[in-house]
């Protein structure tokens, strides 16, 4: 009975809920020690179990009791263990007894012992670390290479066969030679020849490549003879070069089509190099039926062309034409206004990788298709023009229609370089009723010739048909501003001048000639300007660098000496240094200069004056005289430089010599005065019986000359009474109004004028230079010589691009700026 257990009244479900439990009293935790202390540690973690009542204690002790007043459950109960249920990931396990911390998270365990560290001392682990490392540099060594470092990377790679050296021996050390890595050996080797190669080491790149030649483990090594036969090539070694690329060819199988046809192409451009063009032809030929190619059908007709055989050249042309590209049609491209989607992809993919591709590709085809044009239409008929027709007619067939166009223009300027040019103005103004495109192109060349041939109303006239076909052409724009240029209307060719350079900022002659606008318009900051601009863009051309010589004298000489460190022999630039160091006071640095430029150019009347005037004024007459006799050998008809000549006799002391010369200059001159009254000076010094035949040939020339000083007096006298009499019969007449200069050129002569009556009155002042001969006018100077230097420097650019091609109008800046490059 003591087991039975009677039934009570019906439990409260709800009891328990308001029975108050003082362990849970948070209001007392700030009293509580062992609490306090566990705040205080890191962690949270407890401290160790004391005797002290505690919170911790008093849960060890304390059996928990669920709200139903019942045991929970892995509770401590009579001191015996129950077994635990699904809660041991909880922290509670089966050994939980009296007296026991509550620790699910195991910390009181301590920190987990620490890894076993790897024992690195064993071969494996060596050999593994040295295979990485010699990776680690083969990697290196080609991004070194990559980003142009060629020293750096033939570092890495020799490191690298260092430390696969040191692992082999490793390797066999610990008994496993039959493990070598073959594959890294080989990627050492190859890395190694390549960066020889790349630094022009050639031995050394061609034993490194035969030790993997010759390697009979190396599989597929044959092929790395292409290698050594570029090499070969680059030593200009062609005959080893075509054995290495035939041995090549034989080692590559014919799966390997593109290769193959790529070293035949080699063999191909090596035997044009050394001339035998019928072998070229016979590799060109095998790859042009197995796999044609644009590069190859243009080398096929150089071969032709070089061997003279026109029937052949006209095949090749033909099968150059009709080469595929392998370029889907552009109209996949057009955008599809009725799906938008599809537009979106449009117009991603328009300027994408693989567009640019086919793009440079045609653009390629193209240029060696119009170059080939070129070249063979005046050599496959008996006159160029029936050439030109055969090609313009075979381009028309084919699927490159809009490069007849643009043959047809390089037909005019075929007739340009064979000074035809009526026949090139024919030809070129055919093109007026064509497409914009092509009548624009055509107009601008037409504006550029009348423009050279100073018709400038022609020129003005197809510059604006030009820019009506094509309002964003900046060569049109240009050939219209130099129209206005030359007719001083400078601030309107400003304005043209810049917006060529806006609608293409590129082109170097618009802002060229805006600088020769604003010196036309004595803006000279604003010159200086667009001169240092070009000048950051074209380095070394010596034309904007003289242009720099705005700046004051210092500054000049420094461009002056960079345009000769462009230019070395410019005799102009020499003799402007010169001149510079003449100002400066620098006798000796302007002598050097001025000599240099005589030695280049001995036909420069104000160096040659210089030198002689130098040479009088050291008191050296005798190399004084060699100038003057140049001078007169220049300028015959000049009376001054023969008596200068005579003159240097005199100093000198040789008389008799003198003498002769002073009878010579009679008789080519028999009424100039000065000779006559030295042929009287030196009679009488010397006793001689001409002296009087002289001195009534004398009186006779000075009595000539009052009567017409006479003469001319009164003529003036006369009208200028006759304009005053005018003037006040026509009280509204008009003043003469001075013709406009074609170009700068007049700046340029107006100073060498001056500067040759600065030398002639140098020459007056010289000691001991007062007598007769020595005061002629500068105005018997023949002041029509131009120096080569000063009008090509100030004149404006034309918009046509100068040709690449050695031709005859290369200087003239004539241009095929129609073809596409």
């Amino acid at each position: 009975m003591e087991h039975v257990h009677l039934a009570v009244e019906e439990e409260d479900l709800y009891s328990g809920y308001n029975d108050y439990n003082p362990t849970f009293d948070s209001e007392e935790l700030e009293n509580d020690v062992g609490f306090q202390q566990a705040v205080r540690i890191s962690h949270g973690r407890r401290p160790p179990v004391s005797t002290d009542y505690s919170v911790t204690s008093y849960f060890a002790r304390i059996p928990l009791v669920s709200s139903m007043g019942r045991t929970m459950t892995g509770a401590v109960q009579d001191g015996a263990a129950r077994p635990m249920t699904a809660v041991r990931a909880a922290g509670y396990t089966s050994s939980l007894t009296r007296g026991s911390t509550f620790d699910p998270l195991g910390q009181s365990r301590g920190p987990a012992a620490p890894l076993e560290a790897k024992n690195e001392d064993t071969p494996e682990e060596k050999i593994k670390i040295l295979e990485k490392k010699v990776n680690d540099l083969i990697k290196e060594s080609c991004m070194a290479q990559s980003s142009g470092a060629s020293q750096l990377a033939l570092e890495k790679a020799k490191e690298a066969g260092r430390k696969e050296r040191t692992l082999v021996r490793q390797r066999e050390h610990s008994g496993n030679a039959d493990h070598i890595n073959l594959d890294l050996t080989y990627s050492v080797l190859l890395n190694l020849a390549n960066q020889y190669a790349n630094n022009d080491m050639f031995p050394e790149a061609l034993n490194s490549y035969q030790v993997i030649v010759k390697n009979k483990m190396f599989s597929n090594a044959g092929r790395l003879k292409v290698n050594m036969a570029n090499i070969y090539v680059k030593q200009k070694s062609y005959p080893k070069a075509i054995k290495f690329y035939r041995m090549a060819l034989d080692q590559i199988s014919n799966a390997h089509k593109e290769m193959r046809i790529k070293i035949m192409q080699n063999i191909g451009v090596v035997f044009v190099r050394m001339g035998q063009y019928s072998d070229a032809i016979t590799s060109f030929e095998h790859i042009m039926s197995e796999s044609p190619n644009i590069k190859t059908g243009f080398n096929l007709i150089l071969c032709y062309y070089a061997i003279g055989d026109r029937e052949r050249m006209k095949k090749a042309f033909q099968k150059l034409i009709s080469v595929p590209l392998g370029v889907d049609d552009e109209d996949k491209y057009l955008p599809s206004h009725d799906d938008t989607d599809s537009e979106m992809v449009i117009e991603a993919i328009k300027n994408d990788k693989l567009h640019q591709m086919e793009r440079d590709l045609k653009v390629l085809a193209e240029k060696y298709i119009m170059t080939a044009a070129k070249l063979i239409a005046p050599a496959i008929e008996t006159s160029f023009v029936t050439g030109f027709d055969w090609c313009v007619d075979m381009v028309k067939s084919s699927h490159y229609v809009e490069l007849a166009n643009d043959l047809e223009i390089n037909k005019a300027i075929t007739y340009l370089r064979q000074k035809d040019f009526n026949q090139a103005v024919e030809t070129l103004k055919t093109f007026e009723k064509k497409d914009s495109r092509v009548k624009s192109a055509a107009a601008t060349n037409l504006s550029f010739l009348y423009f050279l041939e100073k018709d400038y109303d022609q020129a003005d006239r197809y510059a604006d048909l030009a820019m009506t076909a094509d309002r964003y052409n900046p060569a049109a724009i240009i050939n219209k501003a130099n129209t206005m240029f030359v007719k001083q209307d400078y601030e309107k060719a400003g304005e043209l001048y810049k917006e060529a350079l806006r609608n293409d900022s590129s082109f170097t002659e618009a802002l060229y000639n805006l600088g020769l606008t604003y010196k036309g318009l004595n803006h000279l900051e604003e010159a200086l300007d667009c001169f240092l601009k070009l000048h950051a863009i074209l380095r070394n051309s010596a034309q904007v660098m003289y242009q720099l010589l705005l700046e004051e004298p210092q500054q000049a000489i420094e461009w002056l000496i960079q345009v000769l460190s462009v230019t070395h022999t410019d005799p102009r630039a020499l003799a402007k240094l010169g001149e510079l160091y003449d100002g400066e006071g620098d006798k000796s640095q302007a002598f050097q200069y001025y000599y240099e430029s005589f030695r280049y150019f001995p036909s420069n009347i104000d160096v040659i004056e210089w030198l002689g005037a130098y040479y009088i004024e050291t008191q050296f007459c005798e190399k004084a005289i060699q100038y003057f006799e140049r001078a007169t050998l220049i300028q015959p008809t000049q009376v001054k430089w023969q008596l200068m000549v005579a003159s240097c006799y005199r100093r000198s002391g040789n008389y008799q010599r003198a003498l002769e010369t002073y009878k010579d200059i009679h008789r080519k001159f028999p009424e100039n005065m000065e000779c006559l009254r030295f042929l009287v000076r030196l009679c009488t010094d010397m006793g001689l019986k001409e002296v009087q035949e002289y001195a009534t040939k004398l009186k006779k020339a000075e009595k000539m000359k009052e009567i017409r000083e006479q003469r001319g007096k009164s003529g003036r006298e006369g009208s200028a009474r006759s304009r005053r009499e005018g003037r006040e019969g026509s009280a509204g007449s008009t003043g003469e109004v001075p013709s406009p200069s074609n170009s700068p050129v007049n700046v340029s002569s107006s100073n060498n004028n001056n500067k040759r009556e600065r030398l002639s009155a140098k020459m007056r002042s010289l000691p001991g230079s007062n007598e007769p001969y020595e005061a002629s006018s500068p105005k018997e100077i023949d002041a029509s010589y131009v120096d080569p230097l000063g009008p090509q420097m100030e004149r404006p650019k034309t918009g046509a691009k100068k040709r690449v091609e050695d031709d005859d109008f290369a200087d003239e800046e004539l241009g095929d700026d129609l073809l596409p490059e």
